[in-house]
């Protein structure tokens, strides 16, 4: 059991984010999951974590690099990953050392044997000493309120920076789930790649998400172009900055090919559910968690596709690391959730 003064947290180790909450504090950390770094002479030396290193991107030169340490929600570089985790452990703990806290992580549920070894191993050679997982719906689920330990088939979606995770559960368990790559960062490539191909302008990974974020939406509006926004970038042809107007419309469809993708994840996820789930979750209808979850009309667009009643989790950027916390807070309920 946790201590009630406990510094045990949980942690959300996204692609593009990582969260941590401690119980009693709520949330007391939010970053963008890039680190930077110097390699000089085959040597390694982290320059910034975070915030500070997300501001570098696009910005580096000579040999600094900022990149991030996790891919599709696993961790793709095992040592930049640990000081990833480390940064979290001593951030939320003042930066004192000799901290040692329990930890409970969210993992993709479609990640390995040996990519859950990885996350595991990373966060004990960063300082925790003893690690749970929780895998990510069902997390997520938690976070949203589903009653996920009740004999009630609950339906979660949660789009993140790497992957998008369908899931059915009921019981504490996953019953069902499938996982695709098309997610936050996906979409953020399609933005980038449409504007060159039809506006011959190229544009950066934190251009792309602000687009995404200020003007995106999954189908295209019905006033014609909708919502406008400038865009600075590098001309194709001239190579020169540039500064274009674009549309709403624009960017509905460069995500319309990446909206299919997850409908059609989320139509062969329902398609192989028992038909007594199948009325559970035509019951209490399917929630849609992660930052994905706040792209402008996806929640209809999956809505006509399915016949499904789709609402969004109140808090979808947070529903991860708040079910992971509510785990860690009442291990006695979801204990047998969590993988040791």
């Amino acid at each position: 059991m946790f201590g009630k003064f406990s510094q045990d947290l949980a942690i959300d180790l996204g692609t593009a984010n990582i969260l941590a909450y401690v119980k009693g504090r709520d949330i007391v950390l939010d970053e963008p999951s890039v680190v930077a770094i110097s390699e000089v002479g085959g040597r390694r030396r982290i320059l910034a974590v975070g915030q500070e290193a997300k501001r570098m991107v696009g910005r580096t030169h000579g040999n600094i690099r900022a990149i991030r340490p996790l891919r599709d929600g696993v961790i793709a570089d095992f040592e930049v990953a640990e000081e990833l985790i480390r940064y979290v452990i001593r951030k939320v703990h003042r930066r004192r050392a000799f901290v040692t806290p329990r930890a409970v992580i969210s993992v993709p549920s479609g990640a390995t044997q040996a990519e859950r070894r990885a996350i595991r191993e990373a966060a004990e050679s960063a300082g925790a000493r003893k690690v749970y997982l929780i895998d990510e719906p069902m997390a997520a689920a938690i976070g949203a309120g589903r009653p996920v330990s009740e004999p009630v088939g609950c339906m979660v979606i949660d789009i993140g920076g790497g992957t998008t995770e369908v899931a059915v559960i009921a019981l504490g368990g996953v019953l069902l789930s499938r996982s695709s790559r098309v997610a936050g960062d996906a979409m953020d490539e399609s933005i980038k790649g449409y504007l060159r191909r039809t506006h011959n302008l190229f544009i950066g990974d934190q251009m792309a998400e602000r687009i995404k974020l200020e003007i995106g939406s999954a189908w295209p509006p019905e006033d014609g172009d909708g919502l406008t926004m400038e865009v600075r970038g590098r001309g194709v042809v001239s190579g020169l900055p540039v500064a274009i107007t674009i549309t709403e419309h624009d960017i509905a469809a460069a995500l319309a090919e990446q909206v299919a993708s997850i409908v059609d994840v989320v139509r062969m996820t329902l398609e192989s559910v028992l038909p007594e789930i199948g009325a559970d979750i035509i019951d209490h209808g399917v929630v849609l968690t992660g930052g994905g979850a706040l792209l402008r009309n996806l929640d209809q667009v999956l809505q006509n596709n399915t016949g499904l009643p789709v609402v969004i989790a109140e808090e979808p950027l947070t529903s991860v690391v708040r079910g992971a916390g509510r785990a860690l807070e009442e291990l006695q309920n979801y204990g047998s959730m969590l993988e040791e």
